[in-house]
C-alpha cells in the first residue's frame, strides 16, 4: 500500500534518488528511487502531488 506524503514535490533528481519538499516534512528529504512506490505521482525534477514510499522507508525514517 506504501505511506503517503502529500503537496510533495521533487526539486532534484539523480539517478538513485530524488530530493523531496513536503510541508510535513521538517527538511527536504532524499529518498531512494527503489523506495518509490508505483502509485507515486512525483518520480523526476518538477512532479509534484502525492509522494508514496514504502512502508519499511517510512518506518526507518520515523514517519510512522
Amino acid at each position: 500500500m506504501g505511506f503517503r506524503i502529500e503537496d510533495a514535490k521533487c526539486v532534484r533528481a539523480t539517478e538513485k534518488a530524488i530530493l523531496v519538499e513536503a510541508p510535513v516534512l521538517d527538511d527536504d528529504e532524499w529518498i531512494p528511487q527503489s523506495q518509490v512506490d508505483d502509485e507515486s505521482e512525483v518520480w523526476k525534477i518538477g512532479d509534484s502531488g502525492v509522494l508514496v514510499v514504502s512502508d519499511w522507508w517510512a518506518e526507518k525514517k520515523g514517519w510512522v
